[in-house]
């Protein structure tokens, strides 16, 4: 009894001893920032942190010497990526003004880090890195780097960070490099580099000179603050602007102090001060792809209702295709009735999350149909194919809606069967034909000519359904404004074997206004719950035509598929509409000496999905294509998705095939990176279509694939949805 007394006298003293007394003060927590360079660190010197899973930050960073575009994305709790963009001040790209005119030098770089220790109560956080990683090695590096935290109440928190360097982050060399007691090949770190740049030099790692370095971050009482210091174990004596310019960055001190303001939860700012003599500032965009809930003004689920239709004849099948629609985002829906039982077929363009399109679904048909029936069953249509069927109970649909018991859930009133729908038709309102038009950005940064080429414009297209089977469709895009004229790659003296599949792309898209970048004849063909093929004939795409099939083996719910395509293709003639090149050789004056084209030709691939189940690798795709790309030549290409909370996917590819690296060109090989953003994260209505943006850093003739209209891997997304995933971060 005394103790309610004490409690309840202190409750009357007022909050602020409550607070005192049940909720201590704590420091503000420091969360991982990002250093210069894009990824988490100090300001030159990584550390061993990692960012939040999901995180994507955007950095611009400037110095004297160099301006840094960064983008960085922690794709696994363990694995942080960057993209980086470096533009050198005073210097240009190439010393002809005809090549590269006044564009300033650009370097490309691709870093990694993996985490290799969670920091525990003894441990630090430990990881190692790559820097420019697959670059030209104008910062490439190596590291590992433990960090460990102290947090006091009074004081803030502190991030204290030892590391090791070589390449760019060893050329202090204050510590001999303990691989060398391993191997001699440790000692001596290798000067050239493989190919044309762009090649990955595993033999350059963790060789050569090599610097410890080390730093605390700070996290100040007041949140928003915080300050940064590091010993810089690079000397710069081999910085870009000191060998080829002949610029003096000699460091005055090997510390660099530094102070970081957050702006809220969206951006951060940072301003230091390096080397002794030189000032540094940056700006961070970043949000988290786990946590992009949907937020969006939706059509309300109707209530049950005891108003139905005394009989089938008294339906109003067209205000249900317009409810289906409207309600639950069915559209092009076609009805069929057999016994007691409504069959809908119909695409569903509205929800990701299928259960609440099958409630809705549900809701509408419950108020519709009589009483007689007392089954729903949805197929969904992906353009020729028709998925699995959903069975929906109609009293069970009732038990859920009226929360006639505990914890109700709408998938307890369905079920899936591999049927199709049974019945006579009792409404068709299957739109065969259909339109649209989209505005269409396409885009390509860091090439010589001009850091930024792209090209505006506005795409429309047109389809009609000979058949539920057979698609007649095309595009045409409006060019309104590019500056591709500025891409001036002509065919190199040694690269005439490889034939001109996609370095011609100024020609296509400078010769005509309006250009037809697809036409063509589409068959979709079902053979079982398990294969499905097409067939296509025209325009493939804007630089080819010919004919070809897909081929697709993928059971229900498995987390693999395997497929094969094969083309026959002809490379449209640039100055014709409709015209393809009918001959080997070509030689147009623009372009430089005789080149290469595909007059008649093949390019087809085998090709595994696989998804995942290990924690360690979660929400990944992975596929590996297989055969002869468009040139000709012969290889592989992997391409490696992740898929975040929110729906948004992230991804990269890579091709490799027997082109050399002389024969390929500046690049050594094809590479490009992408990323998916669903329409419902990014609108107030609700969307299953996403907006796709993709990169590739050089344009050239190696490791090019056919661009398909159609892809049944996505077409059949609905056996194991991937790109229409429910958007988990919704969940509470």
């Amino acid at each position: 009894m005394n103790l309610i007394r004490t409690s309840l006298s202190l409750s009357l003293m007022g909050p602020a001893l409550v607070w005192a007394q049940d909720m201590p003060f704590e420091a503000p927590p420091l969360e991982p920032s990002q250093m210069d360079f894009g990824g988490v660190g100090l300001m030159q010197m990584p550390t061993g942190r990692m960012a939040p899973e999901g995180e994507f930050n955007f950095a611009v960073t400037g110095s004297d010497e160099y301006l840094f575009y960064n983008v960085t994305l922690q794709v696994m709790p363990w694995l942080e990526t960057t993209i980086r963009y470096t533009m050198v001040n005073d210097l240009f790209y190439s010393s002809d003004p005809s090549f590269s005119g006044d564009t300033k030098y650009t370097d490309k770089g691709i870093d990694f880090k993996v985490r290799l220790l969670e920091e525990s109560e003894y441990l630090p956080e430990l990881s190692v890195g790559i820097r420019d990683f697959a670059g030209t090695g104008l910062f490439d590096g190596e590291f590992v780097a433990a960090t460990k935290r102290y947090s006091n109440p009074n004081l803030g928190t502190f991030d204290f960070t030892l590391g090791m360097g070589w390449g760019y982050l060893g050329t202090r060399d204050n510590i001999s490099n303990p691989a060398c007691k391993l191997s001699d090949s440790f000692c001596e770190r290798p000067s050239d580099f493989k190919g044309n740049g762009g090649s990955v030099d595993f033999e350059r790692w963790f060789k050569g000179p090599a610097a410890l370095f080390g730093g605390v971050e700070y996290q100040t009482l007041h949140a928003p603050l915080r300050f940064k210091l590091e010993y810089d174990s690079n000397d710069y004596s081999e910085d870009f602007p000191v060998v080829r310019g002949g610029i003096d960055m000699t460091p005055h001190t090997p510390w660099n102090f530094g102070v970081l303001y957050r702006l809220g939860h969206m951006a951060d700012l940072r301003l230091s001060y390096e080397r002794g003599d030189t000032l540094v500032a940056g700006v961070s965009l970043y949000t988290n792809f786990n946590e992009m809930p949907s937020f969006w003004r939706d059509t309300p689920t109707p209530e049950v209702e005891d108003k139905q239709p005394e009989q089938l004849s008294d339906v109003d099948w067209e205000r249900v295709t317009e409810e289906l629609d409207k309600v639950a985002g069915y559209q092009n829906t076609q009805l069929y009735v057999e016994g007691n039982t409504i069959s809908v077929v119909g695409e569903q363009k509205k929800y990701r999350d299928r259960n609440e399109a099958h409630e809705k679904a549900a809701a509408v048909l419950y108020n519709e149909m009589p009483s007689s029936i007392d089954t729903f069953t949805i197929n969904e249509r992906s353009r020729g194919l028709l998925g699995d069927q959903t069975v929906i109970s109609k009293d069970k649909y009732r038990d859920f809606a009226e929360v006639n018991y505990i914890n109700p859930s709408i998938e307890d009133a369905t079920s899936t069967s591999n049927n199709k729908p049974q019945g006579k038709p009792a409404y068709d309102g299957f739109e065969r034909f259909d339109w649209g038009f989209a505005p269409k950005l396409a885009q390509t940064l860091g090439n010589p000519e001009d850091f930024y080429l792209f090209s505006v414009g506005l795409s429309g297209n047109a389809s009609y359904w000979l058949t539920d089977n057979l698609e007649i469709g095309g595009s045409l895009y409006w060019d309104w404004y590019n500056n591709y004229d500025k891409f001036n790659y002509v065919t190199p003296p040694d690269g005439t074997s490889v034939p001109r599949v996609r370095t011609m792309f100024r020609a296509y898209q400078n010769e005509h206004a309006v250009t037809m970048s697809n036409l063509q004849l589409t068959w979709f063909q079902e053979y079982s719950d398990t294969m499905d093929q097409q067939f296509y004939a025209g325009y493939l795409e804007s630089m080819f035509a010919g004919v070809g099939t897909e081929f697709l083996y993928r059971p229900k719910g498995a987390n693999w598929a395997l497929g094969a395509d094969v083309n026959l293709v002809s490379q449209r003639d640039p100055e014709s509409y409709f015209g393809v090149y009918d001959e080997k050789w070509q030689h147009i004056p623009e372009y430089g000496r005789p080149f290469q084209v595909v007059d008649k030709g093949f390019t087809g691939f085998v090709s595994g999905y696989y998804y995942p189940q290990w924690d360690i690798l979660q929400d990944l795709m992975i596929q590996v294509d297989v055969g002869q790309f468009l040139a000709g030549d012969v290889g592989t290409q992997v391409n490696v998705s992740k898929q975040f909370k929110s729906g948004v996917i992230a991804g990269a590819f890579a091709s490799i095939s027997d082109l050399s690296a002389d024969e390929f060109g500046e690049g050594s090989f094809t590479k490009g990176f992408y990323i998916s953003i669903p329409f419902d994260i990014m609108t107030v209505k609700p969307s299953n279509n996403r907006a796709n943006f993709s990169w590739q850093p050089l344009t050239r003739d190696g490791g090019q694939k056919l661009g398909r209209k159609y892809s049944l891997i996505e077409l059949t997304d609905e056996r194991n949805p991937w790109y229409q995933r429910p958007n988990a971060s919704d969940e509470k």
